[in-house]
């Protein structure tokens, strides 16, 4: 696994969007036992906080210290450091084992091997991605195209290429079901919009390369076409969802 978010864990538990009830309703009208989850790369906890109302403990784990210090604290939230492929918990303790926005960056096969001994007979796992973002047509063309793609896209790791198709290119041994779209609905200011952005990990291999931040001038570009003090923002949400055979 790798940790690409340490040095921005402040923006990224500040600007990192939280992920919509309904995916969250679909995955739990599947698990019926919910005593206790894990959720793996939790960064600074936004899956986890949302399965406190369902689940009687959840394990948060992450391998960025500093992303645990800014995690959202919870009196059934164990939060703790370590790698997703080899973890110190017992055989057969999980009902449900979540993954949001982070299984692109582990060694997956490892990973699924070691969620195989730590779930439960027939307990869930769920991952998912959220995709580029849209505002306009006007802005999604300067974020998505002109930056995402032109400016930052030599800048990105390989393992972004599971993002952009949406984790259909990664392996799920499971017995998988199927799942809708769903949407992280938003209405953001443009400063919002900016802190977000400087979350990017290609940003910051991009700034280290060239000494300035391209945010800069991208939000100069988006703000001539910002049409209120807030806009709505759309991220569509990818959802993996198999039971888990041992």
């Amino acid at each position: 696994m790798k940790d690409k978010f340490s040095g921005q864990a402040d923006l990224y538990a500040k600007y990192r969007p939280h992920y919509p009830q309904e995916l969250f309703d679909f995955i739990l009208s599947n698990v019926k036992n919910r005593q206790v989850a894990w959720d793996c790369g939790t960064g600074s906890g936004q899956t986890a906080i949302m399965l406190t109302k369902y689940f009687e403990k959840i394990y948060a784990t992450d391998i960025s210290q500093k992303q645990i210090d800014k995690a959202y604290p919870e009196s059934n939230i164990i939060y703790s450091v370590e790698p997703a492929e080899h973890t110190r918990f017992p055989n057969n303790i999980f009902d449900l084992i979540t993954v949001s926005q982070a299984l692109h960056w582990f060694r997956v096969g490892e990973f699924y091997t070691e969620v195989k001994r730590v779930a439960k007979p027939g307990s869930w796992i769920a991952v998912w991605t959220y995709s580029l973002l849209s505002i306009s047509p006007e802005i999604d063309e300067l974020i998505n195209v002109q930056h995402y793609k032109n400016r930052l896209g030599r800048y990105w790791d390989y393992e972004r290429k599971h993002v952009d198709d949406n984790y259909t290119s990664l392996p799920f041994p499971f017995l998988e079901i199927q799942a809708p779209v769903f949407e992280i609905q938003l209405e953001w200011t443009l400063k919002e919009l900016e802190g977000y952005l400087n979350t990017w990990s290609a940003l910051q291999k991009f700034i280290a390369s060239n000494q300035f931040n391209p945010v800069d001038e991208l939000i100069k570009k988006v703000a001539a076409q910002w049409k209120a003090k807030k806009m709505k923002i759309v991220f569509p949400v990818h959802l993996r969802m198999g039971k888990i055979q041992k």
